[in-house]
């Protein structure tokens, strides 16, 4: 990927495609927007889950599987997706227009513009577990049947991303929206069976050519996140990076194995006031006083990928397209800071 692309995590605010896709379109890496304001369907769950039978969600995306109406349609689905793993297909998998409205627009930038690189996001299986009710009670994660086919159901939507950027001509560069995962606990043996859906998902993607991260906006056991064997890392800079950076030994594995940080560091809560200046020169002295030995900030630094913080659906679109400028302002201070390192040592920035 190129060195300190800027990218976007995923929601937006607008409530019409064109201008949306605008803002998308102007990083470094595009990523495909999604649309809360048009339809609840888009909202993070409802996009993952849109399919199921018996599952529904309400105007805030919260979702809810009836469990009877599950067991009626039960045998299609797995029909469907059977058919489907036979023929080596998952087209139908794709999101709907309802579901996603920027996704064929957004294929047919990508071909236009024959783009080398771009992103898509889909909620990951931990985060779709945890936040799926049931008309049981427990949350689906809890429930084995309607859980793992859920996981099925996010592997095929997945794949079906992957394999349409592929057919589009670009690298697909997936991230997998997993912030439940501050909530993963180990002791939870429902929590350790995600995890490993969640790992196995990583490496599937991978085999279909994908470069796949993770974006979790809050803490969680970073050891066992850094190994999963993620290409990237999305993390909001002011409440984790602090933290990973203390998982020495896993983050060292995680950067020799060539896999990069993604940096969510433009704040994304509406009353944050800062400058982007202070914000760049705190991730250099953080990666300089805490990067595991061997692992250098002129090193580290030159390969991350810069985003927000989170999703963007919270502001106006105006303010939203205003803070995604701010990633640009924050790339060349951060090339700032590394050009100036280099020349202290002699040598040239690339």
């Amino acid at each position: 990927m190129p060195h300190l692309a800027t990218t976007g995590i995923g929601s937006l605010p607008h409530v019409q495609c064109e201008p949306a896709l605008a803002a998308s379109l102007a990083r470094a890496i595009p990523f495909l927007p999604q649309l809360p304001g048009l339809s609840a369907a888009e909202r993070m769950i409802p996009q993952a889950v849109e399919g199921l039978p018996g599952v529904g969600w309400d105007e805030a995306g919260r979702c809810t599987v009836d469990v009877e109406a599950w067991e009626a349609g039960r045998t299609d689905f797995d029909a469907r997706w059977e058919a489907a793993r036979a023929a080596d297909a998952w087209t139908a998998f794709e999101p709907s227009a309802l579901a996603c409205r920027a996704w064929r627009p957004f294929l047919a930038a990508v071909v236009e513009r024959g783009l080398p690189f771009a992103k898509a996001q889909l909620a990951g299986p931990f985060t779709v577990g945890l936040g799926v009710a049931t008309s049981l009670g427990p949350v689906a994660l809890e429930v084995a049947d309607v859980s793992e086919a859920l996981g099925r159901l996010v592997h095929a939507r997945a794949l079906a991303l992957v394999r349409a950027l592929r057919h589009a001509g670009t690298t697909p560069l997936l991230f997998l929206d997993e912030p439940g995962l501050v909530a993963w606990s180990s002791a939870r043996p429902a929590h350790v069976q995600a995890l490993a859906s969640l790992r196995a998902l990583v490496a599937a993607l991978q085999r279909e050519g994908a470069l796949v991260g993770l974006h979790c906006c809050g803490n969680t056991d970073w050891a066992r996140v850094l190994d999963l064997g993620l290409d990237v890392l999305s993390l909001d800079v002011r409440l984790s990076l602090d933290a990973l950076l203390e998982e020495s030994g896993p983050l060292a594995r995680f950067l020799d194995s060539g896999a990069v940080l993604s940096l969510g560091l433009v704040p994304t809560t509406p009353e944050s006031t800062y400058d982007v200046g202070e914000l760049v020169e705190a991730v250099e002295v953080s990666l300089d006083s805490a990067l595991p030995p061997g692992h250098a900030f002129e090193q580290v630094g030159a390969q991350v990928l810069l985003t927000p913080a989170c999703g963007l659906a919270s502001f106006s679109p105006e303010d939203a397209e205003r803070l995604l400028t701010r990633l640009d302002e924050a790339r060349g201070r951060l090339r700032e800071a590394l050009a100036a390192r280099a020349a202290g040592a002699g040598t040239s920035l690339n």
